[in-house]
């Protein structure tokens, strides 16, 4: 695969580029398994609809077309449009105070994650994944504390675990 650049400019980056130098959703770090695609967990609901609403070109046009999004018009994320139907995220200020953002994925870990999957690799990939692996300890809660089956049992969690590409609904 020949190495492709991809330049951005969008709301919240200017100027930015980076290369894809692995095929589409091949070649993951041997501990990296998500359960989900980025487009599964868009047409799933996370997020409550707010996430990447102004750089759709990015990415391909089909990860959008049952994707649960808002209008770019509103602020406010609906818990309606997340799988579960709870809210299970906290706000953008919180994840910068806490130091979860790198500066080449202003969104968060999401955008890192379709970034990745698209064959992007980075210096903050060992972190992310490690970040990815500490959710294993909401999975095994949830599978601690609910029925097989009963994918309504601690509805937040389950939403807060697939905002981190792990299938929720399989356990």
């Amino acid at each position: 695969m020949a190495n492709k650049i991809i330049s951005i400019n969008d709301k919240m980056q200017k100027g930015y580029t980076y290369t894809l130098s692995e095929p589409v959703g091949k070649n993951f770090d041997s501990q990296f398994k998500p359960d989900l695609t980025p487009k599964q967990m868009l047409a799933l609901g996370v997020f409550g609809g707010r996430y990447m609403r102004d750089c759709q070109k990015e990415f391909p046009k089909d990860w959008f077309t049952r994707a649960k999004l808002l209008p770019r018009d509103v602020e406010k994320p609906d818990k309606v449009l997340n799988y579960f139907g709870v809210l299970a995220s906290q706000s953008l200020a919180i994840w910068r105070n806490k130091g979860w953002i790198h500066k080449d994925d202003p969104r968060g870990w999401f955008q890192w994650y379709c970034r990745y999957y698209m064959g992007r690799r980075s210096d903050d990939d060992k972190r992310q994944i490690k970040r990815w692996k500490a959710m294993t300890r909401h999975v095994a809660q949830i599978s601690t504390h609910c029925r097989v089956g009963d994918i309504f049992c601690r509805p937040r969690q389950r939403q807060a675990v697939l905002h981190w590409a792990y299938d929720t609904r399989k356990f």
